[in-house]
């Protein structure tokens, strides 16, 4: 089974860029849709971005389209977000997932990541 394991948030101002990755273990990844969550305390967990297993069909929440990339790599086992243009209200915990099903609900993940958080300052 694939493990997840996220790396890159941090702390940035309002108006930079980060870069986040998902390395997974395993075989099987090139036949995973991948997704991205994030999540603020208290709240529930929002989509963010999600990619096809080939990486040809991708999805953005509308909060996020135009300002963050989601891409992979299937001969690196990786998943990566990047996200421009970050703006205070994107503070949160965010966490890549792995599922048979592209799409925006959390339900169709059946594999996470323990989360990084990503912090901007106004």
């Amino acid at each position: 089974q694939v493990q997840l394991v996220e790396s890159g948030g941090g702390l940035v101002q309002a108006g930079g860029s980060l870069r986040l990755s998902c390395a997974a273990s395993g075989r099987t990844f090139s036949s995973y849709t991948m997704g991205w969550f994030r999540q603020v305390p208290g709240k529930e967990r929002d989509f963010v971005a999600a990619i096809s297993s080939s990486g040809r069909t991708t999805y953005y929440a509308d909060s996020v389209k135009g300002r963050f990339t989601i891409s992979r790599d299937n001969a690196k086992s990786t998943v990566f977000l990047q996200m421009n243009s970050l703006k205070p209200e994107d503070t949160a915990v965010y966490s890549c997932a792995a599922g048979s099903w592209t799409g925006r609900d959390h339900r169709l993940y059946d594999i996470w990541g323990q989360g990084t958080q990503v912090t901007v300052s106004s």
